[in-house]
């Protein structure tokens, strides 16, 4: 069992290390970033201890040989599981159905539970599972003590999960929740031709004003059209967005510069990196063009970090928002500023020109208003979604 312990949940750039470069060819095919989850997205009743959790993802490539990796990071608190399982999944989210007949039990160092201390991650052991490529996958969680407040998780799934009471897999009188919790990657012992894309982002790449359980984020719409490709059919898309996130300072979940090495330089396998962050610091800067300065800093050294690693990294220009109670001249000053440098200075392997792909060719210091979602001018709608996916040169991953 590879078992993972974080002396600080605090210290994330003290976190454990995994080579990039996938020399023992295992790839993450699925993964969310973690956080301490807020009051208001914790397990509803009938809560987590003693009952049993189903939670549906879908991932980018396939494999034979998968394990599944669970985060205790932000619980001051151990958490005590009596068993895992997955399955395959009959929906993208909309029910807690399985195929019955994939159903395998995970172990931990060949044991069926495990007992996850404050602050620790642990790894299953590998495990034979017929995972294709885009397949949705149940994991089923028995909890035995669990806290009702105290959860790592990732609070905006865009994804039904279900709570069922007791030690069961009967999810027929389940209550349903858009919350994944303690679950954290999937990875796939796939070979040392396989790689992904780890994307750091904010509830852009979240994926705020998709449909639940459509599974269609600008990432997922990315990694399709990856999977179609010859050339790139070998990467998967990481999600690693988180909702309200900045880079600097405040906001909400771990800050950018304190997660990179953990959700980007440390992932298995990881090739390529794209970091789409800086909206949520303009938009709650006094002074945008300063804030321009420090966000180009910021990105100055993740460009360090992944080329220090071998990592291929790309820079995505920031989408425009006036309109959204985060703009004014300074602000959109900053954004300007900050896109100017993406796209000119040479310093990313790459650029994705997300601001060229969704601004309104009349107004283009905002969204084009076919892609509004909610009118709130910052979050595009699935349509949004879909062009944003669209824009991007797959030829970026072909190198």
């Amino acid at each position: 069992m590879k078992r993972i312990i974080l002396f600080s949940a605090i210290l994330l750039s003290t976190i454990f290390s995994v080579s990039a470069q996938n020399k023992n060819g295992q790839v993450v095919t699925w993964t969310t970033a973690i956080q301490k989850v807020e009051p208001h997205n914790l397990p509803p009743a009938p809560y987590l201890e003693g009952n049993s959790l189903r939670q549906i993802v879908e991932v980018s490539f396939g494999g034979k040989m998968v394990s599944l990796k669970l985060s205790n990071q932000y619980n001051t608190e151990e958490t005590e599981i009596i068993g895992v399982e997955i399955a395959k999944a009959l929906t993208q989210g909309e029910s807690a159905a399985i195929d019955e007949s994939t159903t395998t039990a995970l172990t931990f160092g060949g044991a069926k539970g495990i007992t996850m201390k404050p602050g620790e991650i642990v790894v299953s052991d590998p495990v034979k599972f017929r995972l294709t490529p885009r397949m949705d996958v149940a994991i089923t969680i028995h909890f035995g003590k669990a806290s009702k407040t105290d959860v790592s998780g990732h609070p905006c799934s865009r994804t039904s999960s279900y709570i069922a009471e007791g030690n069961t897999n009967d999810f027929s009188k389940a209550v349903e929740t858009t919350h994944w919790c303690y679950i954290n990657s999937l990875i796939v012992n796939a070979g040392k031709k396989f790689g992904s894309i780890a994307v750091i982002g904010n509830s852009i790449t979240d994926g705020r004003g998709t449909t639940t359980n459509h599974q269609n984020r600008w990432t997922d719409n990315l990694s399709k059209r990856l999977l179609a490709n010859k050339k790139t059919k070998n990467l998967s898309v990481l999600n690693l967005g988180l909702g309200g996130n900045c880079v600097l300072r405040g906001g909400l979940g771990p800050t950018a510069n304190s997660r990179f090495d953990r959700d980007v330089i440390n992932q298995e396998g990881v090739k390529y990196a794209i970091v789409f962050e800086g909206v949520n610091d303009l938009g709650g800067s006094w002074n945008g063009e300063e804030t321009a300065k420090q966000l180009i800093e910021s990105f100055k050294t993740m460009i360090k970090k992944a080329h220090e690693k071998g990592i291929k990294i790309y820079g995505a220009t920031i989408m425009p928002f006036k309109g959204n109670n985060y703009y004014n001249e300074s602000r959109e000053k900053g954004r300007q500023q900050v896109n100017e440098w993406i796209r000119n200075s040479g310093e990313y392997d790459g650029v994705i020109d997300f601001d060229a792909a969704t601004r309104d060719p009349q107004q283009p210091d905002r969204l084009n208003p076919a892609f509004l979602f909610e009118n709130d001018w910052l979050h595009p709608n699935a349509n949004g979604y879909q062009v944003m996916g669209d824009c991007i040169d797959l030829k970026l991953f072909e190198k």
